[in-house]
């Protein structure tokens, strides 16, 4: 974990924030090659769940609601962990996650009292209780809330869903292990609408897409593990809940969720705001309130679990005959990498670099490319592969007179000789391959 944390840090995958001044609490800011990766894994999961579908629509809703949506929600009231202090080094730990002494020194704890997770703040120029406000802490609530609108003006047909990406904040007691838990995060969500007799078959149905993703994004089913959470212990709102761990160097903890939230939440609206949240069949004309399934994907989980999986070390030949050093490599799913070619000139000699920043700039018409001229090549050949680039295109002497570059495979390492008139279908061939 040390040594990935170290390599996020080095090349521009993700800082801590506001260093300069200190930090703040397991505050995290992407860089160049994390946002990149981070879009990378958001757009690929709105393709595949919002645009290659057809019962699927997304939203776009406001970090701040009504404060009565929490109200009607059970957030207020349920959204709580078991919160001790030590009463001697005065440290606080959420209490189903330690034993009965403090793990920092030893020291008698507090009686365990329930600590609320929202996160609160004020609205308007005066700060008092007509004021509070909340941040999400989930991004689910806007799409029962705006169930009744996107029904009238998609005219859907259950089953179907409404899908959400966007940031949920949660005052999180132990937050830690680098991005795995934050108090700001962002996620990706469905809210499925099915009859209540289809539960089952659906449940079963976004069970396996959600295996699909985990295999998308590189993941081995020996990392992971589907624990079925036990009645007593699932969320308020929940009949069935399957949390899909992943194994983490610091433990076996949680990745995704997959939640059969029933009509708890449609009905709670209807209830609250006195909304008409009714589901009319358009044959039978029998009204009902439909039942949800809830996939919820983790973004930055979804990022760690991607590095995680994709770092390697291993042994590759160096440029000296016969020998062999170590190599990182992020051998990250070719489709979700930052950057998708590298560009290298040999040298910085004015006939390749003229020739080098053509095509870069060609390449740059359907892929994120780099340009590096610095230092030698089997160096940035290193630098590529610790970021996780595919493929790399070198630019030599022969080039001027052969017109054809050396493609290098991350992976592999192979290189192969591709005319230059060639190279934009070559790589574009090798993408799609790899999907």
């Amino acid at each position: 974990m040390d040594k990935l944390i170290s390599l996020c840090k080095r090349r521009g995958f993700i800082f801590p924030s506001s260093e300069i001044y200190g930090g703040i609490a397991n505050g995290w800011d992407y860089g160049p090659l994390g946002v990149e990766l981070k879009n990378n894994i958001k757009r690929a999961w709105w393709k595949r769940f919002v645009h290659g579908r057809d019962d699927m629509v997304g939203i776009d809703a406001a970090l701040i609601m009504n404060p009565k949506v929490w109200e009607a929600s059970g957030h207020l009231k349920h959204f709580t962990d078991p919160l001790v202090d030590c009463k001697k080094c005065k440290n606080r730990f959420r209490a189903d996650e330690i034993g009965a002494k403090c793990p920092n020194c030893g020291g008698e704890l507090t009686q365990s009292r329930q600590f609320n997770m929202m996160l609160k703040t004020f609205l308007g120029p005066v700060e008092d209780e007509s004021a509070v406000v909340y941040f999400r802490p989930e991004t689910a609530q806007a799409m029962f809330v705006d169930f009744k609108q996107v029904l009238q003006t998609t005219r859907k047909k259950i089953p179907f869903g409404m899908a959400q990406t966007g940031k949920a904040f949660r005052n999180e007691i132990t937050p830690g292990n680098f991005i795995f838990r934050t108090r700001e995060f962002e996620q990706m969500e469905i809210e499925y609408f099915v009859q209540e007799k289809d539960w089952k078959k659906y449940y079963e149905v976004w069970l396996d897409e959600m295996k699909q993703w985990c295999a998308f994004l590189g993941l081995k089913d020996s990392e992971l593990y589907f624990h079925e959470i036990p009645d007593g212990e699932r969320a308020h709102y929940s009949k069935r809940t399957i949390d899909i761990e992943y194994k983490y160097p610091f433990g076996q903890k949680e990745l995704y969720g997959l939640a059969y939230r029933t009509d708890f939440d449609l009905q709670n609206h209807m209830k609250s705001s006195g909304a008409d949240l009714n589901y009319e069949d358009p044959a039978s004309k029998e009204k009902f309130v439909p039942h949800v399934i809830e996939p919820t994907w983790g973004v930055d989980r979804s990022v760690l679990v991607t590095l995680l999986s994709a770092y390697n070390e291993e042994q590759a030949p160096t440029s000296e005959k016969g020998e062999s050093d170590m190599r990182v490599v992020l051998k990250i799913p070719k489709a979700l990498a930052p950057i998708q070619v590298a560009v290298l000139p040999l040298s910085k000699k004015e006939e390749l670099s003229k020739v080098a920043q053509k095509i870069a700039k060609d390449l740059r018409e359907h892929f994120v490319v780099e340009y590096d001229e610095t230092q030698s090549i089997g160096r940035r050949y290193r630098r590529q592969d610790e970021i996780g680039t595919p493929y790399c295109v070198t630019v030599d002497f022969d080039s001027l007179d052969d017109k054809a570059v050396t493609v290098r495979d991350r992976d592999t390492m192979k290189q192969e000789r591709i005319k230059i008139d060639e190279l934009d279908d070559y790589i574009i061939e090798k993408f799609k391959n790899e999907q």
